[in-house]
């Protein structure tokens, strides 16, 4: 993790406070509550920000092409994505209230920028800004239907469903080239490299996608979404309805 520092004043946060979707609800006043304490960083692919069982310092909202996986690692070694974060939201500190345990690992899967702030800072921020409380418990709405979705869509649909899921997703966030090796993706669906293979194969026979060491790009979105399972749409409407370009969704109350 690297700081970025190609800017000095408040003209170094503009990126953050318009290219992540919670930072830009903010008004003047609430993001001054938390710029003069927040650094600028570049995350690292497969830099841990939340350990398992260690205490959460840091609130991360990711930017650009920036994407966190929460991931839930058994003993035998094997793991499963449960959510994954971009620039619509944030990691860590955001469900809980004050200084809590994280109880999955948070990995950098697309790296990028990230703006962080100091959880004592926030936490006093929420005490300080009833939007900024009530934006945070809408996100917590929001991440919980999304963990709950995976769930469900773990257990019914089948790994291309999935895949095609993940894809149109890691597209909102970061665009037609997605930065992804298919050993990350495997990981992420809890899949043998083998079977990824297979499935990325598929969909770039059908001309959905295409596949580079290294990177997909998104061919036809159109017909990806064909191919993804409802959980991606009912995710994405969901965001729509508890938080939105307003911060408040349909209604002002939490």
């Amino acid at each position: 993790m690297r700081m970025l520092d190609t800017m000095t004043g408040p003209e170094r946060f503009e990126d953050a406070f318009s290219g992540n979707l919670l930072l830009s609800t903010f008004s003047t006043e609430v993001r001054q509550l938390l710029q003069s304490d927040a650094d600028l960083v570049d995350l690292d692919v497969g830099q841990r920000v939340l350990t398992r069982g260690q205490d959460v310092d840091w609130s991360y909202f990711p930017f650009g092409t920036t994407m966190i996986s929460l991931v839930v690692e058994l003993s035998d070694g094997r793991s499963v994505q449960v959510a994954s974060i971009g620039r619509e939201g944030a990691v860590g500190g955001i469900v809980s209230c004050g200084h809590a345990p994280a109880f999955a690992e948070a990995k950098v899967i697309v790296g990028g920028p990230a703006m962080r702030v100091p959880m004592k800072v926030l936490e006093h921020a929420k005490g300080q800004s009833s939007f900024l409380k009530n934006l945070f418990c809408r996100f917590s709405d929001y991440l919980l239907a999304e963990v709950m979705q995976s769930a469900t869509c773990n257990s019914f649909h089948s790994i291309q469903q999935r895949a095609a899921r993940w894809l149109l997703t890691a597209q909102d966030r970061a665009g037609d080239r997605i930065e992804l090796t298919q050993e990350a993706l495997a990981e992420l669906l809890g899949v043998q490299r083998t079977t990824v293979n297979a499935v990325v194969g598929a969909l770039q026979d059908q001309g959905l996608i295409s596949a580079r060491r290294g990177r997909v790009i998104v061919v036809d979105r159109a017909g990806l979404k064909r191919h993804a399972c409802e959980c991606y749409s009912a995710v994405k409407d969901h965001f729509g309805a508890v938080i939105g370009p307003s911060g408040s969704g349909g209604s002002p109350d939490c």
